[in-house]
């Protein structure tokens, strides 16, 4: 999108960084509050009325009871006071009210920018806010699957619900590099290269939603092995070719490991290659995605090795979001030029 009137494309580019760093919050937010088992604590999906957190010890009270009826409570917390019931409601209901606040500071903007422009020449926004709202539905789409029969989110749905939070953060980053970064006319990789790393990063997103959805970082608590052995003693080899696979805690844990290796190999050909070329474009690109990556990487094994203590847990989260911007980076720079739409430029 080119937007010749340049006060509108610095508002623009102001309000695509805002909202960057607001999902960017939602996202560490969101990982505090699974990795503090709080994602439970408010038992019904409350649209407006939940806005506000309670006041009176009555409202207090009427949380914690309705708390007190599923499985969580009754398997696991049965002992927990109401003012350990607050620690977890806060967690929770701060990442909603991140959610709605979101949810107005994308719409408000994007009514203002709708009448200044066009609807044509914002429709990818206008998709991004889709995204927004259809990520409130899969937040209660994911809560309701821990609130009969079971004391956790599945995590299938866990996985789901963080992969759009950083398909949403990645496609409000790349609109702000099409409004700020002009692509030169230079050397260029092929883009299948980036492309497939990105694809690699999202696809260890989602087994790593796996992982702490399962609670599989509080197993094989030992690096480079599982154990006493490379591959999981309590399995057997034949079941990774199994679907079943996904819901076994230790073999999501070793595909979790495994897919951070072939990652990590892919880059290294990858760099090799942007050097080789002498692609001098891509350098700062690729460097910041082997530091991200390789920090990526230490967090996670200090994390397996401590028992996926919380601090390290949430770290290891954030360096993937740092991870995933620098790739989107990276991807952004080595895209074809569309001389059509760069006329103007």
């Amino acid at each position: 999108m080119y937007i010749e009137n340049n006060i509108i494309r610095n508002r623009v580019s102001i309000w695509l960084i805002l909202m960057f760093f607001l999902i960017v919050i939602m996202i560490i937010v969101g990982g505090l509050t699974r990795l503090t088992d709080s994602g439970l604590s408010i038992t019904k999906w409350e649209l407006f009325s939940g806005t506000l957190p309670p006041f009176s010890n009555e409202k207090w009270i009427n949380y914690f009871e309705e708390y007190k009826l599923i499985p969580e409570f009754k398997i696991q917390n049965y002992s927990m006071t109401l003012s350990e019931f607050k620690i977890i409601f806060w967690w929770e209901w701060a990442h909603r009210f991140l959610g709605r606040l979101i949810g107005i500071v994308f719409f408000i903007p994007l009514v203002y920018f709708t009448f200044k422009l066009s609807i044509k020449k914002l429709i990818n926004y206008y998709f991004i806010f889709f995204l927004i709202c259809f990520q409130g539905f899969l937040g209660w789409y994911m809560v309701s699957s821990g609130l009969i029969d079971r004391i956790d989110v599945s995590h299938f749905r866990l996985s789901l619900h963080l992969i759009v939070a950083f398909l949403i953060l990645s496609l409000i980053f790349w609109n702000y590099l099409k409004l700020n970064i002009r692509i030169k006319e230079q050397p260029k990789l092929n883009f299948f290269f980036p492309f497939t790393l990105l694809i690699l990063i999202f696809l260890q997103i989602i087994i790593g939603a796996f992982v702490s959805g399962m609670d599989a970082g509080l197993i094989y608590n030992s690096w480079p092995l599982m154990g006493n052995n490379y591959f999981p003693d309590d399995n057997k080899l034949i079941n990774l070719f199994n679907l079943a696979a996904f819901s076994d805690a230790s073999l999501v844990q070793f595909i979790h490991r495994n897919l951070a290796y072939i990652i990590l190999f892919f880059y290294i050909l990858i760099f090799f290659k942007v050097y080789k070329k002498k692609i001098k474009g891509s350098f700062l690109a690729i460097n910041l995605v082997g530091i991200f990556l390789l920090s990526q990487v230490i967090l996670g094994i200090l994390t397996l090795l401590n028992g996926a203590q919380i601090i390290l847990a949430s770290l290891h989260q954030i360096s993937s979001i740092f991870l995933v911007s620098a790739s989107i980076y990276f991807l952004y720079l080595n895209k074809k030029i569309n001389y059509l739409s760069q006329e103007n430029l």
